[in-house]
């Protein structure tokens, strides 16, 4: 009789293991665009991840008791080398969990594969989510896009270069909207033109020595329009490593082209700053980012 109590409650803490394990969506189960031998993927102690040659989505939900039905998408940094996944991804989906925002961390194709893979990823993203929305239970229409650094520079990618050829594969999903309702960027790359550039993650999503014509498309200030969507931009000026300019010229342009657009410039807080406490009121960006979230309508719960 112990035996079969014991073997009832193993089989019970397995079954929640497997429960707890979150799920993992393949970008492109038909076959990745570009596919090549990169060799095995590496992520290290510290949850940064390079390598990547299967892109996929991770799906974690909203707080059990208060889904509102807004979803985001986050795109973690790294340089386009490698990606800040427990940082820049699953940290951020924990807490937007409290604030009832079902999340959906990307694991994306990096320098290894350059422009336009990474693009190409981010806007199937932001498709595959939209076509299951029902499934999700969230709402089409409240599908935002956050990413950090470089991870900042490919959601500002989805939501200025969200119709664009090269983010297309010829695939039927390639139907489907792929643009963003809304983007959060922390300390984004935007820029890929001198003095305020990263010549990191420029060299390695575009190499060395880019076409002008690949420059000016992925400088992505210059590419908003009306059409780009509502964004918060949160940047330092102690940033060593992306210029806070990055920031001042995405906003600019926003402003310009009449897109709602909100930008907090902090003195003080390192680059890749996550949320570390110890950069005084730089650190309280996530009740900011909440109320931008709340203001603009999308902490409201709605029907599914």
């Amino acid at each position: 009789m112990k035996k079969i109590h014991l073997l009832f409650l193993m089989t019970a803490l397995a079954t929640l293991t497997d429960a707890a394990e979150p799920l993992v969506i393949p970008l492109w189960p038909e076959g990745v665009p570009g596919a090549k031998d990169i060799g095995p993927e590496h992520a290290d102690d510290t949850g940064r991840i390079e390598k990547v040659s299967i892109p996929t989505l991770t799906y974690y939900p909203a707080a059990v008791d208060r889904p509102n039905g807004t979803a985001i998408i986050i795109c973690p940094g790294g340089g386009y080398v490698r990606l800040s996944n427990l940082r820049e991804g699953i940290q951020y989906s924990n807490w937007l969990s409290t604030l009832g925002v079902t999340t959906f961390v990307l694991k994306n194709r990096l320098g290894d594969f350059g422009h336009p893979a990474p693009l190409q990823d981010v806007l199937r993203a932001v498709r595959i989510v939209r076509s299951r929305a029902a499934e999700f239970k969230i709402n089409p229409a409240r599908l935002g896009v956050m990413g950090s650094s470089a991870g900042g520079h490919l959601a500002a990618s989805a939501g200025t270069l969200f119709d664009h050829p090269a983010g297309k594969t010829g695939a039927p999903l390639d139907t489907t909207s792929a643009r963003p309702d809304f983007l959060i960027l922390m300390y984004p790359v935007i820029t890929m033109g001198e003095p305020c550039d990263h010549l990191g993650s420029r060299t390695a999503l575009l190499g060395k020595n880019p076409a002008p014509e690949l420059l000016q498309l992925m400088s992505v200030e210059k590419q908003v329009t009306s059409a780009t969507p509502p964004t918060l931009l949160i940047h330092t000026q102690e940033d060593q490593t992306v210029p806070v300019e990055n920031s001042i010229r995405f906003f600019q342009a926003l402003t310009k082209a009449k897109v709602p657009a909100e930008m907090y410039l902090f003195e003080h807080g390192s680059h890749g700053m996550g949320m570390k406490p110890e950069f005084g009121t730089a650190s309280d960006w996530p009740a900011r980012a909440a109320e931008w979230l709340r203001n603009r309508g999308l902490l409201t719960t709605v029907k599914q």
